[in-house]
């Protein structure tokens, strides 16, 4: 009687086993990739699964969307400036047979195409792109991600370049190179400052030489204008054409009377 209890105790326990086995609860943003007999058979999710112990066996993923860092990269710009670069992935399974049949760890498979594809991308660009054009770029790394990782069932949905880091020298070159870049536009201002004036300046020149009259009466004004300071004596020419012109009002005067 007490071997038969015994035996009996036995099949319940191993019943329940079985039965706890079969069992398998997925969550909402949780898939179940089913293999029976070694080859793939199904996905299945969310909520209760049951399964052949055994025959079958189930790998849980998980898809959500991942975040991780991209280390700092060595990059070599295209015009041979060395910086440091890093940046955050952000991606997800979206088909959870090939995230588990194609690659083997996808998680570190995309880290790594992430690093490779930041120093080839970044590389083929200069300093300047890599401050200014930041979200340009990020589609790029975005862009050429997604697709290599497609075969694997993960969607890249957005990658962020973090901090370009640039050594003291580097910086100290470009602080040189920008300074000299405001001195060389500041002289190109004054240039043309300088040429329109002269440009005014000689076409005042030939208008007063056009009309001879108006050339005298400017000169009167400048005389005046000087008469009127008293604390100063100043000796200046008297222009020829000036003294001409009043020699001939002067002898024309009496002959027309």
């Amino acid at each position: 009687m007490g071997l038969t209890f015994g035996f009996s105790g036995i099949v319940i326990a191993f019943v329940i086993f079985i039965v706890a086995s079969a069992v398998r609860i997925f969550r909402e943003y949780e898939r179940g990739v089913v293999f029976m007999l070694g080859r793939f058979w199904k996905v299945k999710g969310p909520g209760l699964v049951l399964i052949i112990p055994v025959v079958q066996q189930v790998v849980r993923m998980d898809l959500r969307t991942v975040v991780f860092d991209v280390p700092p990269q060595d990059v070599i710009t295209r015009d041979n400036v060395s910086v440091k670069v890093n940046a955050v992935v952000y991606f997800r399974v979206v088909d959870p047979e090939k995230a588990v049949i194609q690659v083997a760890r996808f998680l570190e498979a995309t880290s790594q195409l992430a690093q490779t594809t930041l120093r080839a991308i970044l590389g083929k660009h200069e300093l300047d792109e890599l401050l200014s054009e930041r979200e340009r770029l990020n589609a790029d790394i975005q862009r050429v991600l997604d697709s290599q990782t497609d075969a694997w069932g993960i969607k890249v949905s957005n990658v962020e370049i973090k901090d370009v880091d640039i050594n003291e020298t580097m910086i100290r070159a470009i602080a040189r190179q920008a300074e000299a870049e405001r001195e060389r536009r500041a002289k190109i201002i004054h240039a043309e400052g300088e040429l329109q004036a002269s440009e005014k300046l000689l076409q005042a020149a030939q208008m007063l030489a056009q009309q001879p009259q108006a050339m005298q009466l400017r000169y009167l004004q400048t005389l005046t204008s000087i008469a009127g300071d008293k604390n100063s004596t100043i000796v200046f020419p008297v222009p020829v054409d000036l003294v001409s012109s009043v020699i001939d009002r002067l002898t024309k005067g009496p002959a027309q009377t």
